[in-house]
């Protein structure tokens, strides 16, 4: 059995997979790539066999019908033989010095008989186009060097969400907790990040900027024109996470408070798309989304409500919007988002 997985969603890939590729390749035999070519038209599927032509025991690849990331995350997920998975997109890349210090703490962790349900390393936001680099770290949030519960962790500021981007998760958790992504939808990684937490028991923090995040290309979903007009499938995406948990049942009160959290931000990312896009159908839908999960947790929706973000996504007519769409413009100056 491999230490980790590592899947690679791939669509029309070709111009930069193999950054992704020859990066991850320095975890060596301990580590299996997975390279899961999603219906590409370009020269994708060729890059792909090549690399598992020239390394058998490393690299596997999977051609598919086109089904969205979140059907490449599946894909990678159902042929993994590693004790841990990650995914990498294949317009990112990962640290080389700092894959082998995931390696060695991972094959430390398991040998002492100490294998954790989730590992969370630092990643780095990249955006060359304004040589701009930005670390996001989890040193005021959690324990370092140490083997940890929910119990333990400490105040996560609205940038420390963890994202599918610091996230490696014991594979065999995954499937047990029953994660299944949509199809020909963006914005999964929430779901991937979020779904499987009531099932986390033990955690390690590494304090190592593994993942490097890149932002700049004007097709990434992340780019705000893409998401006005893919605000459907964001909203798609908040309701499957709000249907996926009783949250308010949730006896671990720290796990709760977190998820709580989370599920304000993506309330209102969907909610500042709607603002943003102005008309009277995308108003309503934000008033539908609110209504839907007053209809679904009435407790939840009471407790999102009260929290800064809930009211502020909210507040009434014109000056209201105003709010919200220059909180969005100091958070984008922030964190660097395109």
């Amino acid at each position: 059995m491999k230490l980790l997985s590592v899947a690679i969603p791939c669509y029309n890939s070709a111009d930069y997979m193999e950054h992704a590729i020859e990066t991850l390749l320095t975890g060596g035999t301990e580590l299996e790539i997975i390279i899961v070519d999603d219906g590409s038209v370009d020269d994708t599927p060729q890059i792909a066999d090549k690399y598992a032509a020239k390394y058998p025991n490393i690299i596997k690849v999977i051609h598919q019908e086109n089904g969205g990331h979140g059907e490449a995350v599946n894909t990678g997920l159902t042929h993994s033989t590693g004790l841990y998975f990650k995914v990498v997109d294949s317009d990112d890349w990962v640290n080389e010095g700092d894959l082998l210090k995931v390696l060695c703490t991972l094959r430390e962790l398991v040998e002492d008989g100490k294998s954790v349900d989730l590992m969370i390393c630092n990643y780095v936001y990249e955006k060359p186009s304004i040589n701009k680099r930005k670390i996001i770290d989890y040193k005021t949030a959690l324990p370092q060097n140490k083997v940890f519960t929910w119990n333990d962790i400490m105040y996560f500021k609205q940038s420390q969400n963890i994202l599918m981007h610091a996230a490696i998760y014991r594979t065999k958790l995954l499937r047990d907790c029953g994660l299944k992504l949509p199809k020909h939808t963006f914005y999964v990684d929430n779901i991937f990040v979020y779904q499987p937490l009531p099932f986390v028991k033990t955690m390690y923090y590494l304090d190592v900027n593994l993942y490097r995040y890149f932002i700049g290309r004007d097709d990434q979903s992340v780019n705000e024109k893409n998401m006005i007009k893919r605000v459907d499938q964001q909203i798609r995406i908040t309701k499957i996470m709000i249907d996926s948990h009783d949250i308010m049942t949730i006896k671990d009160k720290k796990l709760k408070n977190y998820m709580i959290k989370y599920l304000c931000v993506m309330m209102m990312v969907s909610s500042v798309y709607l603002i943003k896009e102005n008309t009277e159908e995308s108003l309503k839908k934000k008033q539908e989304l609110w209504e839907y999960l007053e209809k679904s947790n009435a407790k939840l929706y009471k407790k999102i409500l009260n929290k800064f973000l809930g009211r502020s996504m909210n507040l009434p007519g014109r000056t209201g919007r105003k709010i919200v769409e220059l909180g969005f413009k100091i958070s984008k100056k922030i964190y660097g988002f395109s």
